[in-house]
């Protein structure tokens, strides 16, 4: 029997273009706003409860994260951390396709990670059609303030990424990678590792 087409967000999740204004959508985008807006106007004391929100929020989320507000989230569901996740105040998750971060990431002030690609055409854009692809980080990850992730990015283990970065392109493991567009500028060695600590 052969399949019939693709949907609207199967075609979202295998990095297809597609049409936005499907059912549910706005919906499910309503339900992380909300989310995100109770989570940004808790106590910072009351850390049971933005703990309990953010495992609400994201899809998927390993032990002690700390996450300051204010986050935003396009639908929360698709994004996925590991253990010891931090993310500082301001960061956006533009997240139709997956956003996966390893174990202790660590994500300075005003940082962004889009998957989601416009097309250059005018006409489908303005009709609302768009890309989603998808955004991988490992661990032990740095990232300095007003980072931009771009979409379809792959970032590997052990690697600080510079404040201001555009990262428009993968980068490998074990490495500095700094500016515009983001590039490895040297490995990280033995001497970064201090003794006695």
């Amino acid at each position: 029997m052969a399949a019939g087409p693709l949907t609207e967000p199967e075609k979202c999740r295998l990095g297809l273009l597609y049409d936005t204004a499907f059912p549910g959508r706005e919906a499910a985008h309503l339900a992380c706003a909300d989310l995100c807006w109770e989570y940004n106007r808790t106590k910072p004391s009351d850390m049971e409860r933005r703990e309990s929100l953010l495992r609400e929020l994201f899809g998927k989320l390993g032990a002690n994260p700390y996450v300051e507000p204010d986050i935003f989230c396009g639908f929360g569901f698709n994004i996925e951390a590991g253990d010891g996740f931090y993310a500082n105040n301001g960061c956006v998750f533009v997240d139709p396709g997956k956003i996966v971060f390893g174990d202790h990431v660590f994500i300075g002030p005003c940082c962004g990670f889009y998957t989601a690609q416009h097309p250059i055409d005018r006409g489908l854009r303005n009709r609302l059609y768009e890309y989603a692809l998808p955004i991988t980080v490992g661990s032990d990850v740095w990232f300095g303030g007003h980072c931009c992730v771009l979409p379809g990015v792959t970032i590997g283990s052990d690697v600080v990424i510079g404040a201001g970065s555009v990262v428009v392109r993968d980068i490998p493991d074990h490495v500095v990678a700094v500016g515009n567009p983001c590039a490895p500028i040297r490995a990280i060695t033995d001497a970064d590792r201090p003794t006695g600590v």
